[in-house]
């Protein structure tokens, strides 16, 4: 029965993985996995390894919001670029959710930061091509941060595995 339950607990964090391409957010899911796993047989792991599993979660939420910004200033965003940059993400996000059963949030994601970034860097008093140069900055900055996140969300799901699978 345990060892049903440690597949089915397996193949639920590999598939909140793919949770990531619809901008949602895989990596806390696979920390509530594992947190309901220790829960239900505490003797398998400890705390700090649970502490250890939310701070990866948390630096990948940093350092993807990082990458995003600092791709922005490395091609010459301003703060009100970067600001935009952020919030375009969301909002791309939010409205590329229904396209394509949910897979149009992660290109929606990048091409609203890549719009968020231009608008705010015209209204700025920016020329269209100074703007544009921010905005491709902010954009492979997302893109960056996106990747860097799975890899720490496909760390997080390497990691638990032996802890959850009955030895």
């Amino acid at each position: 029965m345990i060892t049903a339950l440690a597949v089915l607990v397996i193949l639920l964090m590999l598939c909140s993985l793919a949770l990531h391409i619809f901008g949602l957010p895989a990596n806390w899911l696979i920390l509530g996995l594992v947190i309901g796993w220790k829960l239900f047989l505490p003797e398998t792991m400890t705390w700090d390894f649970i502490m250890v599993l939310g701070a990866i979660a948390l630096v990948g939420e940093i350092l993807e919001f990082a990458a995003q910004y600092f791709g922005g200033k490395k091609y010459g965003a301003t703060g009100r670029g970067s600001i935009g940059a952020f919030v375009g993400a969301i909002a791309g996000a939010i409205l590329g959710a229904p396209f394509f059963f949910g897979l149009g949030a992660l290109p929606g994601a990048l091409l609203g930061s890549f719009g968020g970034c231009l608008v705010l860097e015209l209204s700025h008093g920016r020329s269209f091509a100074e703007a544009q140069h921010s905005a491709w900055g902010a954009f492979w900055g997302k893109a960056f941060g996106l990747a860097i996140k799975v890899s720490l969300g496909v760390w997080m799901f390497v990691m638990s595995i032996p802890k959850i699978w009955p030895s």
